[in-house]
């Protein structure tokens, strides 16, 4: 047997910094960038001796990193211990190979365990796999000699190798020399390992989770359980207690975010000091989880653009700090500068809600609307509308580019008093440019902001524009788009998938 799963990751578009506290929200979209997890048994079957054995075998693969490592799983503690020299230790997928084991001992009555055992006694062979969009391949596209455009990206071949840094390739601690593109490739990852070992192991049953029924699925109990493991499992792994709407994202899709009280996790931060494993898990899953979802997607006809300005990552964790600094130093003006954000950013929220309930309910008109908006500059989206519905359009448009200023103004404001660069002077540039172009609604920097990345949404056709004006300032347009969907099966490895299809689509003269 084995099981496939995949994760998406996500992009914030409202609720940078002020997502970290409860109540504020946030607006994550997932992606169509997958992380992939493939769990199958080592052994065929089990050896009659081994009922006695106190340990199995975990392999855990990683071909893009060409790395292998050999794990004992002690059956009484969960315990993992290292059997390999790899010294390149992955903490988010130990941390869910042990969490998600101890939800199976937690949850299942007696005589499923019988068959966990015997699931664990056949060994865990799990592959991960990242799509080529959560890395950037800026520099090995400039190396080949070919413009920066996504078209260049998609020639890349599906899943490609992560190099290393020359000088770090004989030593310890190999770091990957390929820089993120801030995706949330570490949530992605610990999720897609919790899905697809808690489906193989019996705990839940994700085969509803799959193509289009996945949102309607979202309030699966199932799903809970997921959510629940890869939080704890990814917090653990991190060192702190985050406010996890990369993996809330990752797990349920695209969504407005509130965050759960950290405390929730204070059973599994103090589990080092003696509690047994799956007694940890069994008050995390009964624990008071006070996040909240709602569904959330772009309205229709729009397109979620991301570019890569190739100016090297930020640190999330030292700006976020030095947020935090701020905020103790000066707490009138921060407090000031975080309450007309938030305003912002339920205005850019309500805005976009508006829109997709318009096009809902008003389908021609806004469809109409939209198509003339992606030829024409901002300034002109009024001229000649005269009927009220399709002004109505216009208006939400409008003014959900407003909001989308306002959020950048109080961001900058914020970086400027934390003394952090949340919107460099180069972004503004291109982001001003951006916003001024045919056929854009929005543009700014997602997350935490810095150098990382800059999105755009888009209406009807005009995205090709706007790939091509980033292409011309050194931007890699990301070949990353909105999808929905979170956690799912997919029905095979989708190394082969990607190779069917590559050769599907070579044309031969």
């Amino acid at each position: 047997m084995e099981v496939v799963a995949f994760a998406p990751g996500k992009v914030l578009i409202t609720g940078g910094y002020l997502i970290l506290e409860r109540p504020n929200a946030g607006i994550v979209l997932s992606t169509n960038a997958r992380f992939y997890a493939i769990v199958k048994p080592i052994y065929e079957d089990v050896k009659p001796e081994s009922w006695a054995w106190a340990w199995t075998d975990v392999k855990l693969t990683s071909p893009q990193l060409s790395r292998e490592s050999m794990y004992k799983l002690s059956l009484k503690h969960l315990t993992l211990q290292c059997a390999s020299s790899s010294e390149s230790r992955n903490p988010f997928v130990e941390n869910a190979i042990q969490y998600a084991v101890a939800a199976g001992r937690a949850t299942l009555d007696e005589n499923k365990k019988d068959a966990l055992d015997k699931l664990l006694l056949q060994g865990l062979d799990i592959t991960i796999l990242g799509c080529n969009d959560f890395y950037s391949y800026r520099s090995q596209i400039e190396a080949r000699g070919l413009p920066l455009t996504p078209e260049a990206l998609a020639a890349l071949p599906p899943f490609m190798s992560i190099t290393f840094n020359a000088e770090e390739s004989n030593g310890g601690n190999c770091k990957p020399e390929v820089a993120k593109t801030g995706l949330g490739s570490s949530a992605a990852m610990t999720t897609a390992v919790v899905a697809a070992l808690l489906h193989y192991l019996g705990v839940v049953n994700l085969s509803a989770m799959s193509g289009d029924s996945h949102q309607q699925n979202m309030d699966s109990v199932d799903l809970d359980v997921v959510h629940m493991i890869a939080q704890t499992a990814h917090c653990i792994a991190q060192g702190k207690v985050g406010s996890g709407f990369d993996v809330s994202s990752a797990v349920y899709g695209s969504q407005r975010y509130v965050r759960f009280s950290p405390e929730v996790l204070s059973a599994a931060q103090v589990a080092v000091k003696g509690m047994p494993l799956e007694d940890v898990i069994g008050n995390i899953l009964n624990g008071k989880w006070d996040h909240e979802r709602t569904k959330f997607s772009l309205p229709p006809l729009m397109t979620l653009l991301l570019g890569e300005p190739g100016t090297g990552g930020s640190s999330t964790p030292s700006m976020v700090g030095a947020v935090k600094k701020w905020q103790k130093a000066d707490p009138e003006k921060s407090q000031e500068t975080w309450r007309k954000l938030a305003e912002a950013n339920s205005e850019l929220e309500i805005q976009l809600n508006m829109l997709s309930k318009l096009a809902k309910e008003h389908w021609d008109a806004y469809k109409c609307v939209i198509g003339n908006c992606s030829r024409l500059k901002p300034e002109k989206w009024t001229e000649g509308v005269t009927e009220s519905i399709k002004e109505a359009v216009v208006k939400a448009l409008l003014e959900a580019r407003e909001a989308m200023l306002g959020i950048r103004n109080h961001m900058r404001q914020m970086g400027e008093a934390a003394g952090i660069p949340i919107e460099p002077e180069p972004q503004t540039q291109l982001l001003d440019a951006t916003m001024n172009m045919e056929g854009v609604l929005l543009a700014g920097v997602p997350g935490a902001g810095g150098f990382d990345a800059i999105f755009a949404v888009t209406l009807g056709d005009s995205s090709s524009n706007v790939t091509s004006a980033w292409s011309s300032h050194n931007v890699l347009a990301l070949l990353v788009r909105e999808d929905p969907q979170g956690v799912s099966l997919e029905s095979g490895d989708p190394r082969t998938r990607e190779i069917t299809s590559a050769v599907s689509s070579v044309h031969f003269n």
